[in-house]
């Protein structure tokens, strides 16, 4: 016999997990193509409304604003929403967050409550989140751009913002981790703000979709690789799949990952980007580099937003939680 061997069964979902996923309606578990996307963009602008700044300050427990910045090399505005503790005293640590949706989807004001709850108020950090501009209507590498000149400006206007300019994570979750990863490397290869830390959560980082994981997980996992491909096209035109492509664009594509901060690494082990995560901590490891890679068992992708309240998905809170008090704790006394 010859050929290609046939591709195990996925791993079984969590109970709980795949409980929560059966609840889910028909419409929100139907992959992404080109033909339905414009549709799926109208739906998600219904699902995810914008919380408004007065919604956002929680009867006064955040400080919030919204900014609008100078956009890259003569690129339009970048609209930024900060939000800080109330009250809280000092220059604070910065997570510049950048939003999941796939490149296609969501927006820099719904994700903030969660964001602000799990780890604004617990760890003192003041939140910068950043409007980026979607695919299609925007293809690599404005959406980037927009991130990078929002973090620019933030390191710019840190006594504005109450944050200590040298004490920024840049984080996101899907394309928002794929997001921060290439920011990353683009803030090293630029010579732009240090950052002390990369969280990365279950992150979009490769656009070839040629991962064990991808194959395996096909009309399964809540985002697969249809949903996956329509992505990537969406956001690269005709340079997806590109030999050249640069690793900011994907950056699973970077062969030189030294120099970059500590990275926290989190993927379900019954999803899609499985592979190219696990695979990304293992490049960063490779070259030298700090990460803590977690693949929670039974997990799909976006598990936590769907069942927040399964036992994997506290697990996963927490653990995110506890590296980022890590990160942000002040370094003994004679270390400095």
């Amino acid at each position: 016999m010859s050929g290609v061997p046939p591709t195990p069964p996925p791993p079984a979902f969590d109970p709980e997990l795949g409980a929560a996923l059966a609840a889910l309606d028909e419409e929100v578990r139907e992959p992404v193509t080109p033909e339905n996307l414009a549709a799926v963009q109208e739906r998600d602008a219904v699902r995810r409304p914008r919380p408004g700044v007065r919604e956002l300050a929680d009867g006064g427990r955040f400080e919030v604003a919204e900014h609008r910045v100078p956009g890259h090399a003569g690129a339009p505005d970048v609209t930024l929403v900060s939000a800080r503790p109330a009250g809280a005293v000092g220059p604070l640590p910065l997570l510049y967050y950048l939003h999941g949706g796939g490149m296609i989807t969501g927006n820099a004001w719904s994700v903030l409550p969660g964001v602000l709850r799990e780890w604004a108020l617990p760890l003192g950090l003041a939140v910068v989140s950043v409007e980026y501009r979607l695919a299609p209507q925007a293809r690599y590498p404005e959406p980037l751009e927009d991130c990078y000149a929002g973090l620019l400006w933030a390191a710019g206007n840190a006594d504005r913002l109450g944050v200590d300019p040298d004490r920024i994570v840049v984080g996101g979750k899907s394309a928002g981790g794929g997001l921060a990863a290439a920011l990353a490397l683009l803030v090293r290869d630029r010579g732009g703000p240090a950052l002390i830390g990369q969280l990365l959560l279950c992150p979009m980082l490769d656009d070839r979709g040629v991962t064990f994981s991808s194959r395996q997980m096909a009309g399964v996992d809540l985002w697969d690789r249809t949903s996956n491909t329509t992505a990537w096209q969406a956001l690269l035109g005709d340079r997806w799949g590109d030999e050249e492509l640069p690793p900011y664009a994907a950056p699973a594509r970077a062969v030189d990952l030294s120099g970059l901060p500590p990275a926290y690494v989190d993927v379900g082990a019954a999803e899609t980007f499985r592979d190219e995560d696990v695979a990304y901590a293992d490049a960063l490891w490779r070259a030298g580099g700090q990460a803590e890679l977690h693949v929670w068992p039974g997990a799909f992708h976006g598990f936590d937003s769907v069942a927040p309240r399964a036992a994997v998905s506290r697990d996963a809170a927490q653990a995110r939680t506890r590296w980022l008090r890590r990160l942000l704790a002040p370094p003994p006394p004679g270390t400095l």
